[in-house]
């Protein structure tokens, strides 16, 4: 089943790849199984190029691989077998060369610098990272590659898949106009929470828009999980085991009022500093996104990291709900109902709180939270921060409380290094002295604010740094 073709905030960030950088790298799209790289880059490559030699190694033409064994030292006669091969003509300078699910083929990875360098054609890689990373131990990994995330669709992509983008059009417009939604507050939180149940996977946003049935969704959620466990699986030794496990013990993890990463039910007297590794395999391949601790929030947070205080999200909120439900329970219509309408015992602070960090990952903002101890029995914790030119602190609240006690304490502490703060809710825009508070719908307008801010603030140089090559300095 192929992927159906969405609009992807992605094709920008490669069209830029193509301007300034396609002459010097080849681009290297990452991502975990089943977020649509495969889809976007042939649609690109046949897009943006004269031509385009698409090579699927997961599913080669006979003849291929014995091509690239014999003639990888020789181009000239390498490019013209897999051209008669593949039927395709290539053009010096106007052609793209696609390597996809390269880390089934690690040799031609190898073959990116040498590639590159000889520069009659362009190339692009696509690879899931758990394999990618297995395979490339014993090749020279590239350094001449420009390395792009993917990551499923956000709640934008979302609307323009189902054909609301008029929708999100407004929604963005009043987030800056800061305004509230008024009567259509109601249809748009229907609409989101339509969003965390069939997620960003585009095989479960597809097959949604064909049927509408939550049944069906749920059975290509349960899919995706299933290859997720076998590729975890493919971890070396025991990090695979243990990182399944961790894997499956996120909906519990984030279910309880203190949401940090307890090694406990892993094994019974380990420490968080034990299962480091595993933790690494599941950020590194982006199943899980990862939210690390800051002792001392500022503009350079990863300065005050702590590596081992963390907390673990699904990289999709819709896979969150099926593992939540023991996969197919989310097909019964009477549960989907009590979803939509409130009427779940379910802790909706999860769901809630996964949903805020897969936008802001969608994004590519960092995840961190801050936690402060009050005395020495009480501790508060703020859910978000993000740096930029002051910090921006921002609490998750799925209920309609207007109580943010840590919050207030976190700015009463942090003074003039904060910005903006945010309650992140399910009721409309609203506006309480120094905290704006905005509709869960909304988050992925204030990501899309936060990252204009950074860039710009990036541009003027505030924070250090020049504009320099994305890749310089990137070790594998």
């Amino acid at each position: 089943m192929h992927d159906e073709i969405f609009t992807r905030s992605i094709y920008s960030k490669m069209l830029e790849w193509r301007e300034r950088w396609s002459d010097g790298t080849a681009l290297l799209i990452e991502g975990a199984r089943r977020v649509g790289k495969s889809t976007i880059v042939k649609t690109f490559a046949e897009a943006e190029f004269k031509s385009a030699l698409i090579i699927d190694f997961y599913k080669p033409l006979s003849g291929t691989i014995e091509i690239f064994e014999r003639y990888g030292n020789n181009y000239d006669r390498l490019f013209t077998e897999l051209q008669a091969l593949y039927s395709i003509k290539l053009h010096n300078n106007e052609s793209v060369v696609v390597f996809d699910e390269v880390q089934l083929y690690p040799r031609a990875r190898e073959m990116i610098k040498g590639l590159v360098e000889d520069g009659r054609y362009r190339y692009i890689e696509t690879g899931s990272l758990i394999t990618l990373r297995c395979r490339s131990a014993n090749i020279m990994v590239p350094s001449e590659e420009y390395r792009l995330d993917m990551h499923p669709l956000d709640f934008h992509e979302f609307c323009m898949a189902i054909g609301e983008s008029m929708k999100w059009d407004l929604v963005q417009e009043n987030f800056i106009n800061r305004a509230p939604m008024g009567p259509l507050h109601d249809e748009m939180m229907e609409l989101y929470k339509t969003y965390m149940i069939v997620g960003g996977m585009p095989q479960s946003v597809n097959r949604f828009r064909k049927t509408r049935r939550y049944s069906d969704v749920e059975k290509v959620k349960s899919g995706i999980i299933d290859l997720y466990h076998e590729d975890l699986m493919k971890i070396p030794v025991n990090d695979g085991n243990t990182a399944k496990r961790i894997f499956d013990l996120i909906p519990a993890m984030l279910s309880k009022h203190e949401k940090r990463f307890r090694p406990g039910p892993i094994r019974k007297g380990s420490r968080t500093a034990d299962h480091l590794d595993s933790i690494l395999w599941l950020r590194d391949s982006h199943i899980c996104n990862i939210c690390n601790e800051v002792t001392d929030p500022q503009v350079a947070m990863d300065l005050t990291t702590e590596e081992t205080s963390l907390k673990c999200y699904l990289l999709d909120t819709g896979l969150l709900l099926t593992q939540a439900f023991n996969h197919n329970i989310l097909g019964r219509k009477e549960v989907q109902e009590a979803f939509l309408h409130n009427r779940l015992n379910l802790n909706r602070g999860m769901i809630f709180e996964n949903a805020v960090s897969q936008e802001l990952v969608a994004c590519d903002i960092d995840l961190r939270f801050s936690r402060f101890y009050i005395d020495d029995k009480h501790v508060n914790e703020v859910d978000f921060i993000v740096g930029g030119r002051k910090v921006v602190p921002i609490e998750v609240k799925s209920g309609p409380s207007s109580r943010h006690v840590s919050l207030d304490r976190f700015m009463e502490r942090n003074g003039k290094r904060i910005g903006e703060a945010y309650v992140v809710h399910g009721s409309d825009l609203r506006i309480d002295g120094k905290i704006i508070y905005i509709p869960i719908y909304m988050m992925g307008a204030l990501c899309k604010s936060l990252v204009g801010e950074r860039e710009q603030a990036s541009n003027e140089g505030i924070d250090g740094r020049s504009d320099e090559n994305p890749w310089s300095g990137f070790s594998e």
